[in-house]
Parts: C-alpha cells; sequence; structure tokens
C-alpha cells in the first residue's frame, strides 16, 4: 500500500475539517450566485479549485464556508448576509452530500452520516459594522466563526498588513471578543496583527483559531504566525490551520507576489481579483516573470515546525481554495489533501496524531468554545457596549 492509499484509509475514518474555503465569493465574482451556472455536482475545474466530487476524492468531511466580504465595500452587511445565503442555498441545493452544522455534534453526525458539515466563518470584523447586535445576529444566521480583521485595519483591531492604528485590540475589540465567547463564536486569528494576537489571547476566555495561517518562523510573512504566539496555544486551546497559499508559504513566493500585486494594480484590478480578466493579466504577467512554485513539502515544512512549537493538538489545516490565484504543486485544488497526508506519513506522523490534525482538534475546538459559551450565558446578558462608550 503506498502512503496516499494510506493516507485515503486514514481520511474515510477522519477526514479533513478545512477552516477557509472562499467558494462563495467565487460564486458572487463569477456567476453572481447563478448555482445552475457552477453546478458543484459536476466537475468545476475550468473554474473552481472546489467542487462536490472532487471534495469527496480529498476526504473533506466538514469544510467552514467563508462567507467574506471586501473590505472596501460600502454594503459589507447586506453583502455578508448574501454570501449566507448563498452557503444555505448550497446545502439546501446538494442536501446528499452537504449538512448544515452549528456545533461539534454537528459535525460528527454529519461525520456518521457520510455527509460533509458545512459551517461558515465571517472573514472580517467589517462584517458587523462595530455592531455588537450585528455580531449576535450573524451568530444567530449560523455564523461560527469571525476573523477579527481582513487586509486592512478595522477601526478595533489592526490588521497584518495595514499600517497599526490601535496597537492590536482597543477597549471596543476586547468586547468583541469577549461577546464572542459569550455567543460561543471563534476568535479567528488569521490576517490580523501579531499585536492583535496578542491582545485577543489575553482577552479570551475561549479556545482561539487561525483558520488559515502557516509559520512566520519558516516563511517571513506577516500573514503567519510568530513563534511566540503558537508557543501559547496549548495553555488557550486553541488551534492553528496551516494554509496552502504560495506566498504565506515560499519564501520566494512573497517577494514574486509583490510584483505580480503592483502589475495588476498598474492594469487596474484590485491585487486579489481572480476574474478571467484579471487572470489574463496575471498569466501574462508570469510568462514574463516565472512564479516560484511551492509544493506539498513546502506546506508539510510548516507543519513540522508548527507541531515542534506548539504541538500535535493545536494543528489543523485551512487550505483557502478559491479565494488565491495559484495553489501548490500537488494540492491545487479541494481533492489534493491525501497528498498533504501522506507526505506526513512519509514523514512519521503517526496515525493518531494525523487524526487529530483533520479532524479531532478542530471538532475539539467548537465544542470548548460552546463549554465556555454555556458557562458565560448564565451569569453574563448581551453586552450593550458601543465603539462610541469604549473608544470615544
Amino acid at each position: 500500500m503506498t502512503s496516499v492509499d494510506e493516507a485515503r484509509e486514514l481520511l474515510r475514518e477522519f477526514p479533513v475539517v478545512d477552516g477557509h474555503n472562499d467558494l462563495p465569493w467565487a460564486l458572487r465574482e463569477q456567476v453572481r450566485y447563478d448555482l445552475d451556472a457552477r453546478d458543484i455536482a459536476a466537475s468545476q475545474s475550468a473554474h473552481l479549485h472546489t467542487d462536490l466530487p472532487r471534495l469527496r476524492e480529498g476526504g473533506v468531511g466538514a469544510q467552514y464556508w467563508s462567507v467574506y466580504v471586501r473590505a472596501d465595500l460600502p454594503d459589507a452587511v447586506p453583502a455578508t448576509l448574501e454570501q449566507i445565503d448563498c452557503v444555505r442555498q448550497l446545502i439546501a441545493r446538494y442536501p446528499t452530500d452537504l449538512r448544515g452544522a452549528l456545533t461539534a455534534a454537528d459535525m460528527e453526525e454529519a461525520r456518521a452520516e457520510g455527509r460533509i458539515a458545512s459551517l461558515m466563518g465571517a472573514e472580517g470584523g467589517h462584517s458587523i459594522a462595530n455592531s455588537l447586535g450585528t455580531l449576535r445576529g450573524l451568530y444567530g444566521l449560523g455564523v461560527r466563526y469571525m476573523t477579527l480583521t481582513h487586509n486592512d485595519n478595522v477601526a478595533w483591531a489592526d490588521s497584518a498588513t495595514d499600517t497599526p492604528a490601535v496597537g492590536g485590540l482597543s477597549a471596543f475589540g476586547r468586547e468583541v471578543v469577549r461577546e464572542m465567547n459569550r455567543l460561543g463564536m471563534l476568535v479567528d486569528l488569521s490576517h490580523v496583527a501579531a499585536t492583535t494576537m496578542r491582545d485577543a489571547l489575553g482577552a479570551t476566555s475561549a479556545p482561539v483559531i487561525f483558520s488559515h495561517s502557516s509559520s512566520r518562523a519558516v516563511c517571513d510573512h506577516p500573514r503567519n504566525i510568530p513563534d511566540d504566539v503558537l508557543e501559547r496555544l496549548p495553555g488557550n486551546g486553541g488551534v492553528a490551520m496551516v494554509t496552502f497559499v504560495p506566498k504565506f508559504v515560499l519564501q520566494a513566493a512573497v517577494d514574486w507576489t509583490a510584483r505580480a500585486d503592483d502589475n495588476m494594480r498598474a492594469h487596474g484590478f484590485h491585487h486579489l481579483d481572480t476574474t478571467a480578466e484579471a487572470m489574463k493579466v496575471h498569466r501574462a504577467f508570469e510568462e514574463r516573470d516565472p512564479r516560484p512554485v511551492a509544493t506539498v513539502s513546502t506546506v508539510a515544512d510548516h507543519l513540522d515546525h508548527m507541531r515542534e512549537v506548539a504541538g500535535v493538538d493545536h494543528l489543523g489545516i485551512g487550505g483557502d481554495y478559491d479565494g488565491t490565484a495559484f495553489t501548490p504543486d500537488g494540492l491545487n485544488d479541494v481533492s489534493g489533501y491525501p497528498n498533504l497526508i501522506a507526505e506526513l506519513l512519509d514523514r512519521g506522523w503517526s496515525k493518531s496524531d494525523l487524526a487529530k490534525l483533520t479532524w479531532r482538534n478542530a471538532v475539539r475546538v467548537l465544542g470548548a468554545a460552546e463549554d465556555v459559551a454555556r458557562d458565560l450565558q448564565a451569569t453574563r446578558a448581551p453586552s450593550r457596549a458601543t465603539i462610541e462608550s469604549l473608544d470615544g
């Protein structure tokens, strides 16, 4: 039996919980949510990283669908609601493959049924428009994590890729974290500045996640997690979910991406645009300036280091498919997870440790957030704080 065969066997019992997939945004951008035009029951390999046949081939058992919207949209809250509506439509359209999930128990039930547990994560605090009532509304609609920022700062939290403004979390930002704890919504620290990571770990009473981030010691990019933060995860109980995005995992790709992004802006495109027209510009640039290629081994290097620093109980996977223009060789789309598991088997990872990486850690952390919320709700009412009352 090959390592890939062993990996597939393991994933049949302990499938992948993937922390971040941007399919809803891709559907918005490509076809304005016309699910007939992108019927994921059939192969969509010409357009997307994700469809149901490839999710099955990849051994995915649970997916956090990102309900991301761009931070520069003037209507971020209704746009987020549209993203949530898209996920709910997908679940309703494909009931034999997808099952809506709100709890750790729901995830386990979906696994027992052979369906893919479908959860939602909001990517960026701009989606709540500085309103704790809106935060509660998103939770009520099924959102089970919120990334505190995306690429830009919000008024109460600094992003990893913006100029520092509040020095981490403001007083209102800490209240956002506390209210997320009370709800049972996971605090996601991908995209945030290291100062924000540290402040959030100080403010939270529940485990945190990094839904799609890798190791800064292995690849020095501000989107990655410094070792001193990884070292705090055992005490917190949280999970860091390694991402596959080449510009975050391969140092040579960091510099290339800066040049490629400048080229996109010079042609009038947002640097994260993955529409057909934008990709033509990307491909033309790549012909002139070949792209450094990450591999399965590149990602495994991050996991080896993160395991050494944080321990295997605090690792997971968050590929960021359909949210990136490029993917590593061997991890080209959502069918590629067995290749990563095979690489880790070859590096000596035990099957019990791999079961933690793929399934057990992610389920445990959501269950732990639920436990904290149950205790907090017995003693704490919904917060009435506003950004004006706390930050002035």
